[in-house]
């Protein structure tokens, strides 16, 4: 039954079409064949033969496993993931209805996957409205929030960019090469600098000498990564376009936020290409160190692509990550993995995220509950940006990278370890959102909680709740 549903391949054919700019008559005539029967296949009442895919092959120079890919799997995979939202459990949708959908109409998948990306946009939108600094009176847009409600929406995946990307991977020949790609695909040199010639800059493109001159104080990961950015800006620039265009930006800020993060991305997926570090992850346990190693790729570097691999059948762990500095600021927080992250303010103190300064570059692994019950385990570092010279300012950062408990089981630092006798560290979203009442640790009342006065009986916790 695979194989005849595999046959028809209707929309795939019709999208095949629009994207080489043919009419039907056109496509009929080079693949000696009727109009009419074009529109029959492409309306599926007509199957796709072996024959005639070879013929499009042929004629279109085109990749037969491209063509007889089954879209149909990709969408059941992104539908499957929709349809697990809470706001769809009374439906009571089996994984074969899905199937069914995604395969006899795929068109009809597709625009409930958009749809429910502009429900989830417009949901964080709303979330953003509604907190401290974006109520009534406060019309100017948070472009640090727009941006990153456009990547948790997307939960941070974008398979258009890593496409491409593998492209030009395969033609760069390894994080070795990028100069000699600059020098064959664009005529650019590539030369290093002192800091006090580069005036501030660590990666700058000189069109009047035709080369890209970087810092010379930078790491080989920094560097990859910087001549990797500089691809993604100079070659990718279509794809980021089409991916921002949904973004759907209220201010000129907003969207060169989401054009940076996804230039970013798009730079990752050059270094770590979507195939082969899904299949190097899978095989090395998800071991960051080893991974950092193999790719030419910092920690920070690693940890941030393994956020993104949730192409639909080519699934790694799903992860999430956030970056803070000593202060508690976040200033990278992507979500791949459902942490319920805090919209606004820090997260909850007890995590060993913020313990992670006092031991500098060790890594720190911990299991952490959420009052709802919810199981995460976290992978967390300390990591240094700058430097590079006596006297360079260094920034020291924490990261931390987690998953659900029950994926736990793939990665390299939970081997051995029997999770029944684990004891997860207690944590919260936010003190604003945790309900846990005897935390010692609590900044600030729960929302919705009425505060117990202290004239006669002080709590060890810094508030007493009513049970109201």
């Amino acid at each position: 039954m695979a194989k005849d549903r595999a046959a028809f391949m209707g929309p795939r054919l019709r999208r095949l079409r629009r994207e080489m700019g043919l009419t039907q008559a056109v496509m009929a005539e080079d693949l000696g064949v009727s109009p009419s029967y074009i529109a029959l296949m492409e309306r599926n009442q007509r199957p796709m033969t072996a024959e005639m895919l070879l013929k499009l092959a042929q004629v279109y120079q085109l990749d037969v496993a491209t063509l007889a890919g089954d879209r149909g799997e990709e969408f059941a995979a992104r539908l499957d993931g929709v349809m697990r939202d809470p706001l769809f459990t009374d439906l009571e949708l089996s994984t074969m209805d899905v199937e069914d959908v995604s395969r006899s109409y795929p068109a009809v998948a597709e625009a409930v996957i958009r749809l429910y990306t502009a429900y989830r946009d417009g949901q964080l939108a709303l979330a953003d409205h509604a907190s401290p600094g974006g109520g009534e009176g406060q019309d100017a847009p948070d472009p640090v929030a727009e941006a990153r409600r456009f990547l948790s929406a997307r939960r941070n995946s974008f398979p258009s960019l890593d496409d491409h990307a593998e492209r030009i991977a395969a033609e760069i020949g390894g994080a070795d090469s990028f100069a000699g790609y600059f020098k064959e695909k664009h005529k650019l040199g590539v030369r290093r600098l002192p800091p006090d010639i580069m005036m501030g800059a660590v990666r700058r493109l000189d069109r009047h000498r035709s080369e890209i001159v970087l810092d010379e104080t930078l790491d080989r990961a920094s560097q990859n990564f910087q001549l990797a950015l500089q691809i993604a800006y100079l070659d990718m620039r279509e794809t980021i376009d089409e991916a921002l265009a949904e973004g759907g930006f209220t201010s000129e800020n907003s969207e060169r936020l989401g054009r940076r993060a996804l230039a970013n991305y798009a730079a990752g997926a050059l270094m770590m290409p979507y195939r082969a570090f899904v299949k190097a992850s899978e095989s090395r346990k998800y071991d960051i160190e080893a991974l950092s190693r193999q790719f030419g790729a910092s920690f920070e570097q690693v940890a941030h692509r393994l956020t993104t691999l949730q192409q639909p059948g080519q699934e790694g762990v799903p992860f999430f990550f956030i970056r803070v500095d000593a202060a508690g600021n976040v200033s990278k927080r992507l979500d791949g993995a459902g942490f319920p992250f805090a919209r606004h303010g820090g997260s909850c103190p007890l995590w060993s995220l913020h313990q992670a300064f006092r031991t500098p570059r060790e890594i720190v692994t911990e299991w952490v509950e959420l009052p709802d019950g919810e199981k995460f385990f976290t992978i967390v570092r300390t990591v240094t940006a700058g430097g590079g010279a006596y006297g360079a300012p260094r920034i020291e950062r924490a990261v931390a990278l987690g998953c659900a408990a029950k994926h736990a089981h793939r990665l390299i630092y939970t081997q051995g370890t029997d999770v029944k006798e684990v004891k997860p560290t207690p944590i919260g979203v936010a003190c604003k959102l945790c309900h846990r009442i005897e935390c010692a640790a609590r900044a600030e009342p729960p929302i919705g909680r009425q505060v117990l006065p202290d004239d006669y009986r002080r709590t060890i916790a810094p508030f007493g709740f009513s049970d109201r």
